[in-house]
């Protein structure tokens, strides 16, 4: 099974399209103990909540550097959260966005499939094809990799927006991942917050008739609407079931919004209303 596949699959079984962000930030988790302990026990909660509640994210997507910040107790803690995830079949996408030159990105890839066991990761382009190469080459062990062509960030503009020959640099990124994805699971990074740009790479990868999948950030906090993420890709006859919609702050920290202490029940509530507004069903 391939990990487009498997996106597929897991969308079915969760009835979901959603993708939670693992990004831990300890001033807003209302525990105590190591740092080690925090991140553990903060994020099997939430775990063992959606499954009681039979409300599982089709995706999870830990971001890296939340973790790196906290030295060698935030990544034991990571290695411990991809293990409790995964054993729950939900697959983990490591934000990671390595690239280097080609020696220098097979050694990151092998970092993130091989030590890590991550399912998916997402990579940077700017260095071209020979960057990209090694971690594509894991899409053949049915890995997945997401590549960066328009992100949701304010300062993406400063360059993915850039005219080259009346094209959008974004645009070309998007033209590149469709001569890449030679192999199922090679996807794209696209955000939210900026539609019309959405809908231009959309178009494009279903004229290209290649399945490739979509990881759509800045739902929640950043302000984009998974409501109109959802219309864009049907307008542009894209199947849904291949794409995850990505929500962090949002979800782990919906106690907060609902006046609540049960912050594992906040969660899987913020999940089930993101369900609701995506409104996916097989």
């Amino acid at each position: 099974m391939t990990f487009t596949d498997n996106l597929i699959k897991k969308s079915k079984e969760t009835n979901s399209i959603v993708c939670m962000g693992l990004d831990p930030v300890l001033e807003k988790i209302p525990l105590k103990g190591t740092t080690e302990q925090v991140l553990e026990k903060f994020f099997q909660d939430i775990l063992n909540a959606a499954i009681s509640e039979n409300t599982l994210p089709s995706i999870v997507k830990p971001n890296i550097a939340f973790y790196e910040q906290y030295g060698f107790e935030g990544l034991r803690a990571l290695k411990n959260i991809i293990t409790a995830y995964q054993k729950q079949d939900i697959p983990v996408l490591l934000d990671a966005k390595r690239a280097d030159i080609g020696k220098t990105s097979a050694a990151y890839a092998k970092n993130l499939f091989d030590f890590w066991g991550a399912d998916a990761i997402t990579v940077a382009p700017y260095m071209g094809q020979d960057s990209v190469s090694p971690f594509i080459e894991y899409c053949k062990k049915d890995k997945g990799v997401y590549i960066l062509a328009r992100t949701s960030n304010k300062g993406a503009v400063d360059l993915q927006n850039l005219m080259v020959n009346k094209t959008p640099l974004y645009m070309k990124t998007a033209q590149k991942i469709t001569v890449w994805s030679k192999d199922s699971g090679v996807g794209a990074v696209v955000g939210a917050t900026y539609p019309k740009e959405l809908e231009s790479i959309s178009k494009l990868f279903v004229q290209s008739k290649k399945q490739i999948p979509l990881l759509i950030p800045g739902v929640g906090a950043q302000g984009g609407s998974a409501k109109e993420v959802v219309q864009v890709l049907k307008n542009t006859k894209n199947n849904l079931s291949i794409h995850r919609i990505n929500s962090s702050s949002a979800i782990l920290y919906a106690y907060e919004k609902q006046d609540t202490d049960d912050y594992a029940g906040a969660a899987v509530k913020a999940i089930r209303q993101q369900n609701k507004e995506i409104a996916f069903k097989n």
